[in-house]
């Protein structure tokens, strides 16, 4: 596994495009991490799902990383854009959290999919008011926000491990969540509360288009997340 390249994601939603053009896929376990092995054409690849927010990604990453020593970590998933100008399932790449050399490299073979180099900023919870997004647009220089790159890159840093970090955007000020984030996800358990959920449907019945709407923005995002970490897998140089 030395000579792998890793990509971390926060959940299986955000993955499932990749694991599906992985070949000789198996699943193991490092840890608390759920970790899908297999390749990418000769490339050895390993995706990790830290979780949401701080304390999942904190308590995964550390083992995940000493365990697998990858040549080269992938920070990847999905991110919400802060600023105007930044579309759903636009790739964007954080020239904050990554290698400089890399970056280079990953702007070049995303090129042709028009990929953004932005400022990304990791968040203590699940943002999605317009407020909060200007807010974090103005004190941070931020474009897009997340909630796990910022401990990736210290657990990269500290194991000596190059990163690279590749979002997409699946949700912005004028497409924003169809419901209130902690109807959506409870960060604390690490999952949807279904009940809880259909409550809010049942008492909102117009977010029942809003989540259909959701639900395609989180497909494009998927797709687009998807085909960039292939080309990237497939043509970064020589590790």
């Amino acid at each position: 596994m030395r000579e792998m390249i890793a990509v971390s994601f926060a959940l299986p939603a955000e993955s499932s495009g990749l694991i599906d053009l992985l070949q000789d896929k198996q699943s193991v376990a490092i840890g608390p991490a759920k970790v899908v092995q297999g390749k990418i054409g000769e490339r050895a690849v390993a995706i990790v799902h830290t979780g949401v927010g701080r304390k999942s990604c904190e308590n995964r990453i550390d083992k995940f990383l000493g365990e697998t020593r990858p040549k080269v970590f992938i920070g990847a998933g999905f991110a919400g854009a802060v600023r105007e100008g930044l579309k759903i399932g636009e790739l964007v790449l954080a020239e904050n959290f990554s290698d400089p050399r890399l970056l280079l490299s990953a702007q070049e073979i995303l090129r042709q999919r028009n990929v953004q180099t932005i400022k990304l900023f990791t968040a203590t919870a699940i943002v999605d008011s317009i407020d909060e997004r200007n807010r974090i647009a103005r004190e941070h220089g931020a474009d897009a926000v997340e909630m796990e790159t910022e401990y990736i890159a210290a657990a990269c840093t500290a194991h000596a491990i190059p990163m690279l970090s590749l979002r997409a955007i699946s949700d912005s000020p004028h497409q924003p969540f169809p419901a209130p984030p902690n109807v959506l996800f409870n960060v604390e358990r690490q999952k949807t509360d279904g009940v809880r959920l259909a409550f809010y449907l049942l008492t909102h019945p117009m977010a029942i288009g809003r989540l259909s709407r959701f639900a395609r923005q989180v497909a494009q995002a998927r797709k687009a997340i998807a085909q960039g970490l292939v080309a990237l897998i497939e043509q970064l140089p020589e590790l």
